[in-house]
């Protein structure tokens, strides 16, 4: 059985655990062997642990963790296999079995995708906080040719300001004596402004 979670991921669980040998225990008369057919049990349930674990079921689809879950549909299945053989929940991690009843699947899978979305979560914190050092960086980086730009225009300003005032002071004022003398038009030479405002230099951060 293949159980979809949140998110394309898949939990792989296994459904077809022995239990001839449990029923037959149950329908023993005899205490001897009814103790017998229930160490068979966790025995069948042990030797299914290793034939699942050899499957390697993570491989084959990769949205699934790496494990898969030993289904027993009931507790009782469950308790007597532990009674008999209580390293079984052990050995079943150690071969990426995890053995579950009704009641511990449902925790299981909810685990599971609490898990998945906290790594989602982990993994958008680092792109948010990778995007938020490439998005600095390409401000400062911004800043400083929007400063050089406003060292350039303020240069810019300095040098027209300084070529105004020369060319009033001695090329104009002897340019508008011509009219003066009857020698130039009945139009004005218009007088050059200087550029009064300066552009704001961004300054940096401290």
């Amino acid at each position: 059985m293949i159980v979809k979670l949140p998110g394309t991921k898949q939990v792989v669980v296994d459904s077809k655990c022995p239990l001839q040998a449990y029923l037959d225990a149950l329908a023993a008369i005899v205490g001897g062997s009814k103790t017998t057919l229930l160490r068979e049990h966790a025995r069948q349930v042990r030797a299914h642990i290793t034939k699942l674990s050899e499957k390697a079921y993570w491989e084959q689809f990769p949205a699934a963790p790496e494990f898969v879950v030993l289904f027993l549909p009931g507790e009782t299945f469950f308790s007597a296999a532990l009674e008999s053989d209580p390293s079984l929940i052990e050995a079943g991690v150690e071969q990426r079995v995890i053995l579950a009843t009704p009641t511990t699947l449902i925790a299981l899978l909810r685990a599971v995708s609490f898990g998945w979305r906290q790594e989602r979560i982990t993994k958008n914190a680092e792109a948010i906080s990778q995007l938020g050092r490439e998005l600095y960086e390409r401000t400062r980086i911004v800043s400083e040719h929007l400063g050089k730009l406003g060292i350039s225009l303020g240069t810019a300003t300095k040098l027209y300001n300084d070529l105004i005032g020369s060319i009033e002071n001695r090329f104009l004022v002897s340019a508008r004596r011509f009219k003066e003398l009857g020698a130039g038009s009945d139009t004005d030479i218009p007088e050059l402004t200087q550029i009064d405002l300066a552009p704001r230099i961004p300054e940096a951060a401290g």
